[in-house]
């Protein structure tokens, strides 16, 4: 007994509609499902509606506190953090150029004021310990002072 295998294709149009009541059966049993479907979120709508209202309700205070953990707790350690870090990264301020100098020059008038002031203290102390008279004269006479300019030991004296 010889098997033979039958290779010849069956006509277009029975498959065709083989393929069109497949997908017939298809549309039907979607048509279905969504039925099914429709039908049960029916049913479980208010069900979950409540479940949702008592789970905002549980979570709503929850969130409330941790709001405020996170204002008066966190956030200050958070802000203290960046504020250091912020001190850390920022470079040195530089002194402003003509600042330094301005005290300097501040400085060295003040020193020679003193030491005129100091100067002129000890010319007067020496006059009035010398007590003579001639010294007193050179000092009232103008020729003397426009010739000179200086006593003897070299100090420039105002006239008084």
């Amino acid at each position: 007994m010889s098997l033979m295998i039958n290779i010849r294709r069956k006509p277009q149009d029975e498959v065709r509609t083989r393929f069109g009541r497949v997908q017939e059966a298809a549309r039907q049993g979607a048509d279905v499902c969504r039925q099914g479907a429709s039908g049960a979120a029916g049913r479980i709508a208010p069900m979950a509606g409540e479940r949702v209202m008592v789970v905002r309700g549980w979570s709503a205070p929850r969130l409330r506190q941790a709001a405020r953990f996170v204002e008066t707790g966190i956030a200050p350690r958070v802000s203290m953090f960046l504020s250091d870090a912020a001190h850390r990264v920022e470079p040195p301020q530089q002194a402003k150029p003509g600042r330094g100098a301005l005290m300097a020059m501040m400085g060295v008038l003040a020193a020679v004021s003193v030491a005129g002031a100091v100067a002129t203290r000890r010319g007067v102390i020496r006059d009035l310990t010398k007590g003579s008279g001639e010294h007193v004269d050179d000092a009232t006479s103008a020729d003397s002072m426009t010739v000179t300019g200086a006593d003897a030991d070299g100090q420039v004296h105002s006239p008084h």
